[in-house]
């Protein structure tokens, strides 16, 4: 086992403190990454204060993760020392159901392995530390590069943001004479901006208020209105042939989905912790659908960053050493930040 600095959350409620974990040593199918870099995600917060499920502590999140490949295994043939490399939000699966076999393990019928807060039942059986570290070990299957065209530091959220929007983008067909509105300019919601504008998309923003206006237009947003207004509501009504939802607020899914034309659809990737609700009329009457969408798989993950980094652009970060943490979570928590913390792993 290969002891590595990290920052970790040791009891709930308490602040991130410097640790030392375990990592495996590297298999025959391994990839060693030193970490240069790693996102921060509203995810992480959920999981380091115990609001998803009952945590087991140490707790080091983190899946927002890029680096330089330190070690690779013997039967590995995908990446060499010195490669840039990258790991999202899984780093297993079971890898024999049809989902996995078709390229996507976030659907793995029997569960995927998260790449913090989870037991590697595929693996080694312990719990997985995620890239609040300064290395990690990852079978070469979870592991994807990062072109020379993304800036390392810009690409570490591509690996959960970025793919989080990419994906039902794609799986809905934006491109060129689709309108497409993106609900939210957060993290998710400005890669979805960026992604969907790339991809040849109508875009419009909707925000709770225009206060972030010039940023969504510089984005490549075609189009920005507040939904604190009810005029918006009656302007854009039948408008959208998709709506992707970033937020995790409650919504009156009823007052969005009358902005989808006949056949759209509006899909949430934003993960409220109550339920939601809506009226079947808002659906059937326009044959509309109301979906959910989660991360890519590794083959998708990688198509993004490549597409990317053909458009040349990553995710627009604020770097941050690992001491500034706790109150980074605090400025997430209040919509502080635009649009990204990365933390320097040289710092942990």
């Amino acid at each position: 086992m290969k002891n590595v600095k990290a920052r970790a959350i040791v009891a709930l409620n308490e602040p991130f403190q410097s640790i030392t974990i375990d990592r495996r040593e590297v298999g025959p199918k391994d990839v060693l990454i030193e970490i240069k870099y790693a996102g921060i995600c509203h995810s992480d917060i959920h999981h380091a204060r115990g609001e998803w499920q009952d945590e087991t502590f140490p707790l080091v999140p983190g899946h927002e993760i890029v680096g330089i490949v330190a070690e690779v295994g013997s039967d590995v043939t995908k990446f060499k020392v010195g490669d840039r490399a990258g790991v999202g939000c899984m780093v297993n699966s079971c890898g024999e159901c049809e989902k996995c076999l078709a390229g996507e393990e976030q659907y793995c019928l029997n569960g995927n392995v998260l790449t913090y807060a989870d037991i590697d039942k595929y693996g080694n059986g312990e719990r997985t530390q995620g890239g609040y570290s300064t290395h990690i070990v990852v079978t070469e299957g979870f592991v994807v590069s990062i072109p020379e065209g993304i800036e390392l530091a810009e690409a570490a959220p591509l690996l959960c943001a970025g793919i989080t929007t990419y994906s039902p983008l794609r799986h809905w067909g934006a491109g060129p004479g689709k309108n497409v509105a993106i609900v939210g300019l957060g993290g998710l919601g400005h890669m979805g901006v960026k992604l969907a504008h790339a991809m040849g998309a109508e875009v419009t923003v909707l925000s709770q208020t225009l206060s972030k206006k010039e940023d969504g237009l510089r984005l490549g947003a075609d189009h920005y209105y507040a939904t604190s207004d009810p005029k918006t509501f009656k302007d854009l009504a039948k408008s959208f042939d998709l709506i992707i939802n970033t937020v995790s607020a409650q919504l009156n899914l009823d007052a969005y989905l009358s902005l989808l034309k006949v056949d759209g659809t509006m899909v949430n990737v934003g993960a409220p912790g109550d339920p939601l609700s809506l009226n079947v009329f808002s659906l059937i009457m326009f044959r509309r659908a109301f979906a959910g969408s989660t991360i890519g798989g590794i083959r998708e993950t990688q198509e993004m960053l490549d597409f990317c980094a053909e458009h040349h652009f990553g995710a627009d970060i604020e770097l941050i050493n690992a001491d500034y943490i706790d109150k980074a979570y605090e400025r997430v928590v209040a919509s502080d930040v635009r649009y990204r913390f990365v933390i320097d792993s040289a710092t942990i």
